[in-house]
């Protein structure tokens, strides 16, 4: 798939007409980084949007001692570092490419010039930020206030959702990824499938994970049944 085509079916850009859709598509930059390879660090120069075109990106950030806290992890049509573009300034967090990844980057000047002309631009991109938001509010609680069971359930609950409400699909991240995205280890994250396979809310098999009681998963996310 062409930039094009492809910007044309994000929600993002849906009322474009087809002759800026044109011009967008004529300043986006392609990219393609490699596994761990770096696509901006915190504090570095804001320089534009990205939007991933193909693989998974991280955003994360650093603790003085060196530890790395994963805020988000980005899919095909997700577009990062949104607030930069409004603001100028530098990246408040760190991007890297979890897996093989293309990147679409749309110059800063070139989008703001977009949103100049195409008013209702501006409230999609305000529609994103506020989506951001209350994911990163979902995700300062649950780090702060919720158990690894609570945040394991509400992040399976997620994924499934993300898949049309999917009883069966494949974690496409690693298990240390996933540990440090929920701000536990991967033994805590092990011993907790492991009680929930045995308590029949899942089946685990590799990175193939069946939800068999959603309600039941939908209940711990919400700390309304305990696993012990």
């Amino acid at each position: 798939m062409n930039p094009q085509a492809f910007l044309s079916r994000l929600p993002l850009f849906k009322g474009l007409p087809e002759e800026d859709l044109v011009a967008l598509a004529g300043i986006v930059l392609e990219r393609s980084y490699a596994p761990g390879e770096a696509i901006f660090r915190e504090g570095e120069r804001a320089a534009g949007l990205n939007l991933v075109f193909s693989g998974r990106v991280k955003i994360f950030k650093l603790a003085p001692s060196g530890k790395e806290q994963i805020l988000h992890i980005m899919g095909p049509g997700e577009p990062f570092a949104e607030v930069p573009v409004f603001q100028g300034g530098r990246y408040p967090a760190s991007a890297e490419a979890i897996e093989a990844s293309r990147v679409l980057f749309i110059p800063r000047d070139g989008l703001t010039d977009m949103i100049r002309k195409n008013p209702a631009l501006a409230l999609d991109m305000l529609a994103v930020l506020a989506r951001r938001l209350r994911e990163f509010a979902a995700t300062i609680e649950n780090l702060s206030l919720r158990g690894v069971p609570e945040r394991l359930s509400a992040y399976l609950l997620h994924v499934s959702d993300q898949q049309k409400g999917a009883a069966e699909f494949e974690l496409r991240i690693r298990k240390g990824l996933l540990a440090n995205l929920l701000g536990t280890t991967g033994e805590s994250v092990s011993r907790v499938f492991a009680k929930m396979a045995q308590a029949g809310i899942l089946r685990v098999q590799g990175k193939r994970i069946a939800i068999l009681d959603r309600r039941a998963l939908a209940d711990v996310a919400a700390a309304k049944r305990s696993l012990d």
